[in-house]
């Protein structure tokens, strides 16, 4: 799933300003690795942004798109999803909003839901410490992988 232009546009005006608030330098590889982030919305991990990074730029190092990702982590242009036994995937959507996620294949899609943004959380959370921020990831199979299951068990 691709993200509209006029979207993509956006996303890239709030990195070149928050890049030069920070003081960071807008080379070519930054803006295209998250230009590569901000038009897709699978989510994609490391290396297959490492992957379609290459395509336009074969010089750039696997080592540069971390190092850049965790750059763009730390600055709040993306957050990263997933538990920490899966890859890392990256997020430049900001807006709130939760992920559905296959547990067969990994397709990562975004939905919105007002009830599970207005959700009450328990007073023992409060017991670990100061909640920042809530999303829900939802788990399940994806529409693809039911049809190839089906198939399979013809």
């Amino acid at each position: 799933m691709n993200i509209g232009k006029k979207e993509v546009e956006q996303r890239m005006r709030h990195f070149e300003a928050v890049c030069r608030e920070a003081g960071i330098k807008l080379t070519h590889q930054r803006m295209e690795i998250f230009r590569e982030i901000a038009q897709t919305g699978d989510h994609p991990d490391v290396d297959r942004i490492f992957q379609r990074i290459r395509r336009r730029l074969p010089t750039v190092s696997l080592d540069t798109v971390y190092r850049t990702l965790w750059l763009l982590n730390d600055l709040g242009l993306v957050k990263t999803l997933g538990s920490s036994r899966e890859a890392t995937r990256f997020d430049a959507n900001l807006e709130k909003h939760h992920h559905f996620i296959c547990k067969n294949c990994g397709y990562t899609r975004d939905f919105v839901s007002s009830e599970l943004d207005n959700l009450t959380l328990p007073e023992s959370l409060q017991s670990f410490g100061e909640v920042e921020a809530t999303h829900i990831e939802v788990r399940g199979v994806c529409r693809e992988c039911i049809a190839r299951e089906r198939i399979e068990d013809l």
